[in-house]
């Protein structure tokens, strides 16, 4: 597998155009095409000490031209499928009924049942869903890998898509007749079509699980996204494609993990300063390259003032400084609650559904007599719970009980993880958020924002109303400060 983007040179040649300071107003002068790209694992803090070391980076150019929003928070939990949807739907899981990729549902059936006896099932959503998942193209999606629900009186089998309450982003622009696309690394990111299932033109999913976890092996991996963006530029669908372009995709979006990978696997050097580890720093120096690479292609196509580009990880990762980590057993967690419980999703934070929802304060405390031994921080639950999250007596998708552990644990038993996300710190949320196109001016914006607001902006940008989107209107989410024309 060939990889490496050509570095871009372009930062030098691009020089910032002077506009008065205010905002972009879409509605008047719309772009034709959006490019959303999450950098997984990227904070918000990385981006000053990236760009310390590569004063003439392709991300320092991009933000010449460009908003910059330091204090962005993605999706709490910070799993990539809450992340990913709060992206491309303006809204929460709450809204979305989208919790983690690994979840109990309640309303769920077994894979290969047939929807009898008491409903609750673990609906994983990842490579297990595959025909093979040691291969890098895995086939797809096997039906028989799907968890089961009864809708309308019947036992059906429900795709990722099918998950999700709210409508996309991506299938707004399809019923406005646009192409789009996305890739990302599992054949499961079928969830971004929506409920619909009709929301990509074209999906372009290779099995991460496919390649080793390595930082060398992912960037390999990551160059088949940046091939796929390339190829869609020229109306290309690459082999291995679901569906087919005839056109330029009016939006489309992906991923990078080879900083989610550096980040877990061998992560940074200390908690200050640039901390970057030498795999970490090659991973952003080629996340870098083929952002410039993107540039230029949009360039060559004469495309590059009707495209904004928006840049948003979808999830940051825990600790930053390596001297905070510590690994807790999650059994841990599980045996102190002293109440049954059907199932516990546990990364740095742990999600507990019990077998009775009215163990709860039982649960919460012992939990809170443990709290040392579990190195818990925080509780959530009950009013507390219910007010921000939703009510686990009457959504079926919704813990009984959020755990959130000391600043650098995790709950696994690991041997190589040094690093990870899902949880609600700092250092899982704040992630990197930036907007570019020529046709704005450089500004750094402290204003706290959310990556809910991508989506109303990815709409707004092509010149479409954001309250076609469900979840915008459910959590009233707002276009972030430097747009307006649809508030």
């Amino acid at each position: 597998m060939h990889y490496l983007c050509v570095a871009a040179l372009w930062a030098a040649s691009l020089l910032p155009i002077a506009f008065a300071e205010e905002d972009y107003d879409d509605k008047k002068s719309p772009f034709k095409y959006v490019i959303a790209i999450s950098i997984d694992g990227l904070h918000s803090s990385d981006v000053p000490k990236y760009l310390g070391l590569r004063p003439k980076s392709n991300i320092a150019a991009l933000l010449e031209v460009g908003y910059e929003y330091t204090n962005a928070y993605t999706s709490a939990p910070s799993d990539s499928f809450p992340g990913t949807l709060a992206q491309f739907t303006g809204s929460s899981p709450k809204t979305t009924g989208v919790w983690y990729d690994d979840i109990w549902r309640r309303d769920y059936f077994a894979p290969g049942s047939d929807c009898k006896g008491r409903p609750g099932a673990e609906v994983e959503q990842a490579e297990n869903l595959d025909y093979n998942d040691t291969l890098l193209f895995s086939g797809g999606i096997n039906p028989d890998n799907l968890a089961k629900k009864v809708v309308n009186g019947t036992c059906q089998k429900m795709y990722p898509h099918n998950t999700i309450r709210v409508n996309t982003a991506f299938e707004v622009v399809r019923n406005r007749g646009l192409q789009t696309a996305y890739a990302d690394k599992h054949p499961a990111y079928d969830i971004v079509r929506g409920p619909s299932g009709k929301g990509l033109t074209v999906g372009y999913f290779p099995e991460i699980t496919g390649v080793p976890n390595t930082v060398d092996a992912v960037i390999g991996y990551d160059q088949l996204h940046v091939d796929a963006w390339l190829a869609w530029l020229d109306a290309r669908t690459p082999e291995h494609s679901e569906g087919k372009l005839t056109a330029i995709p009016s939006l489309f979006g992906g991923n990078f993990q080879c900083i989610n990978v550096a980040q877990k696997t061998v992560g940074y050097l200390n908690g200050t300063g640039n901390p970057f580890s030498p795999a970490l720093l090659k991973a952003l120096d080629f996340v870098d390259n083929c952002l410039g690479a993107l540039v230029k292609k949009l360039k060559e196509k004469k495309i590059y003032e009707e495209t904004l580009i928006i840049v948003a990880s979808k999830h940051g990762q825990a600790p930053i400084d390596p001297r905070l980590y510590k690994k807790v057993d999650p059994k841990i967690i599980t045996n102190l609650t002293q109440v049954p419980i059907v199932s516990q999703t546990s990364d740095d934070i742990a999600l507990l559904f019990l077998n009775k929802s009215s163990d709860t304060e039982t649960a919460v405390r012992n939990l809170k007599a443990g709290a040392q031994k579990a190195e818990i921080a925080s509780v959530i639950y009950g009013d507390e719970l219910k007010a921000n999250y939703g009510d686990p007596v009457r959504d079926p998708s919704v813990p009984d009980i959020i755990v959130l552990p000391n600043l650098g644990v995790i709950y696994t038993n690991s041997k190589t993880k040094v690093a990870e996300h899902g949880g609600f710190s700092s250092e899982d949320r704040n992630v990197a958020f930036f907007v570019s196109n020529p046709k704005l001016h450089k500004r750094q914006i402290k204003d706290r924002v959310y990556t809910t607001q991508v989506a109303p902006t990815i709409l707004a940008a092509l010149g479409i109303d954001p309250r076609e989107l469900e979840g915008v209107r459910a959590e009233g989410t707002k276009l972030p400060p430097g747009f307006k024309g649809f508030d």
